[in-house]
């Protein structure tokens, strides 16, 4: 699936059943004992609340969360995917067998506060970057991701409108300094890559000099990552490289210094941060009313 990955509603639902399955073992195990103490004939109404301003992301994995518990289970979302909410605001409403819904709520409330945490963080530099007039700068994520979980970041990178780059060391080629000292240099390294090349998405090598840039351009690279640095280096690589190559940076970005790099004209910013420095998101969910399934007998909630 990883290697044709395409962010299709398809996809993303077969991924989300695979990240869940997972993540409902580790939390329940063979039984949630707390849950067992809640009437089994139970139904309860619960509402998911955003506790700060966030772009929602990550409902497939949500719904899967609370189905795989009760397949009966229903969703109402207030804010499609991808849509920004604001502090306070209910976000969810989800209707089901009340003990299906207390042992899901922590493996979908935690997919939930990572995926809108990256997809958030995500739209802040995607629209900095819009801001820059004449820019035409892409934000880019990086394999620096959770384990296991990097689809599914991916695509909350995705859906905060940024691009991905490779998916993993499978799909594409990206030469770095490590690279290019084994192989014997830029030019022998280039070449090797080029037999790779009906296998690879593409093919990029970083440089840290502008000599670098230079012997990478003069030996046909198309795809060229300026690894930390300056300003007054980037816009003399973008001078240099006069559009020959696709110039993307790396290195060190925040939202205080990516509008002026995204102003030297380079073509891609990569920020490792979108995925690995992630706060996550604050929500709760609250049971906000109770019922026997069979009599619908209302059962009192307390503070409620």
């Amino acid at each position: 699936m990883a290697a044709t990955f395409d962010f299709s509603p398809t996809s993303v639902t077969a991924l989300a059943q695979v990240d869940v399955t997972r993540a409902l073992l580790e939390d329940v195990g063979e039984a949630d004992l707390t849950a067992g103490l809640v009437d089994p004939a139970l139904r309860a109404c619960a509402t998911v609340v955003a506790r700060e301003s966030a772009v929602i992301c990550g409902a497939p994995w949500v719904e899967v969360a609370f189905r795989q518990m009760d397949p009966t289970a229903e969703l109402v979302w207030h804010f499609a995917e991808g849509q920004r909410c604001e502090a306070d605001q209910v976000v969810l409403e989800v209707h089901g067998q009340a003990r299906a819904l207390l042992t899901a709520e922590r493996t979908a409330l935690n997919f939930l506060q990572l995926l809108s945490a990256v997809a958030t963080k995500t739209s802040l530099f995607v629209q900095a970057v819009r801001e820059v007039p004449g820019a035409r700068t892409r934000i880019v994520d990086t394999r620096k991701t959770l384990p296991g979980l990097r689809l599914a970041q991916k695509y909350a990178v995705h859906m905060g409108g940024g691009l991905n780059h490779r998916l993993g060391l499978y799909d594409a080629v990206l030469i770095k300094e490590n690279h290019i000292a084994a192989a014997g240099g830029v030019k022998t390294v280039l070449a090797r890559a080029a037999e790779l090349a009906p296998q690879a998405k593409f093919i990029e090598i970083e440089v840290e000099t502008l000599e670098q840039l230079h012997e990478a351009l003069d030996a046909g690279a198309t795809m060229i990552l300026l690894d930390n640095m300056g300003l007054m280096q980037l816009h003399e690589a973008v001078r240099i490289n006069a559009g020959r190559a696709a110039l993307e940076v790396s290195g060190g970005v925040n939202l205080s210094s990516v509008c002026a790099i995204a102003s030297t004209g380079v073509d891609r910013i990569s920020i490792g941060a979108l995925t690995k420095n992630v706060k996550a998101v604050d929500f709760s969910m609250r049971v906000c009313r109770a019922w026997h399934e069979s009599s619908r007998v209302q059962v009192p909630v307390p503070g409620l």
